[in-house]
């Protein structure tokens, strides 16, 4: 009797459904916690950051919207917006395509299909750095695999690395080459279009072609907005292959973004500008992918599974 009126007096829910939510709670804490600690902690203390002048070492000096003031007269600023946004626009649009296009080819039934789909995904779950350092061989001037093609057929090596002009389409090509996750992204949303839609298409006289833009494309379209709204997103994160392979040069050609805070932050140790950078970022890409959701969205075409 001791033992059950000890028990009695313990906080425990007595209704079912009151457990089964404390135990829910129970099952979301740790994300919860990460949540705020990892996240939204870190982000207040960021956004706290922006007025002041803090090297990490000194205690963080109040300076206002100095911060701001510096980032509107900084030169660099502009020239990693420029950078990100030339990187985005190029390698989004045409990664969706070439992904597209190879989940297609990979949707097909054949004997080894499983094969040439593993072959496509490989590259994706490579490391970020040991694919850099793959790359920065592949593209080197003097004996890269690149340049000895185009030796082969005749054609002048080009200094993909050294050259301005050329450092830009050069990381771009390196991001083309790990599409196997939004290949199989796509893949799964072919394989779960209904094989009767494609019959009564044929029936009506379509062909491939038609086929393609009037049923594959419509019931892909939530699938290729997500892999769009990803791809903006991840575009605008890029800073492994700008540090590790070009340091973002020459001349500040692939001066990525996230590229200049890191380097405000722990190169300058200009923690407060890095601060201000991390949330113009994030206001960025928040803006963009409104605006995405606004004016591509009501181009998606949704299933009604009601009817």
């Amino acid at each position: 009797m001791a033992v059950e009126a000890q028990r009695s007096k313990l906080p425990w829910p007595r209704t079912r459904r009151a457990r089964r939510a404390l135990t829910g709670y129970m099952f979301i804490s740790p994300f919860i916690l990460g949540f705020l600690l990892f996240f939204v902690g870190p982000a207040l203390v960021a956004a706290w950051l922006t007025m002041f002048d803090w090297n990490m070492i000194r205690p963080p000096y109040f300076i206002g919207l100095g911060n701001f003031k510096k980032m509107f007269a900084d030169d660099l600023f502009y020239q990693s917006l420029k950078v990100t946004a030339y990187f985005s626009l190029v390698s989004v649009p045409v990664g969706l395509v070439l992904s597209f296009f190879l989940a297609l080819l990979m949707n097909f039934k054949t004997r080894s299909i499983a094969v040439f789909r593993t072959i496509y995904y490989l590259p994706s779950i490579v490391p970020a750095v040991a694919n850099a350092v793959l790359w920065s061989f592949i593209l080197n001037t003097e004996f890269g695999l690149l340049n000895a093609l185009l030796d082969s057929i005749g054609l002048p090596k080009i200094a993909w690395l050294q050259e301005p002009e050329w450092a830009m389409p050069a990381i771009i090509l390196m991001s083309l080459w790990a599409l196997g996750a939004t290949m199989v992204i796509y893949l799964a949303g072919l394989q779960g279009i209904p094989r009767s839609l494609y019959e009564a298409a044929e029936i009506d006289g379509a062909g491939r072609w038609a086929s393609l833009v009037n049923v594959t494309i419509p019931l892909m379209s939530p699938v290729i907005f997500f892999n769009l709204i990803i791809g903006i997103i991840g575009s605008f994160q890029i800073f492994t292959a700008g540090f590790l392979i070009t340091g973002g040069g020459p001349q500040h050609a692939t001066l990525f973004y996230v590229l200049y805070i890191y380097r405000n932050g722990l190169q300058y140790f200009d923690m407060g500008y890095a601060s201000l950078l991390a949330w113009v970022l994030f206001f960025l890409i928040f803006a963009l992918t409104l605006l995405v959701f606004k004016y591509v969205g009501r181009y998606v075409y949704y299933e009604d599974v009601g009817t």
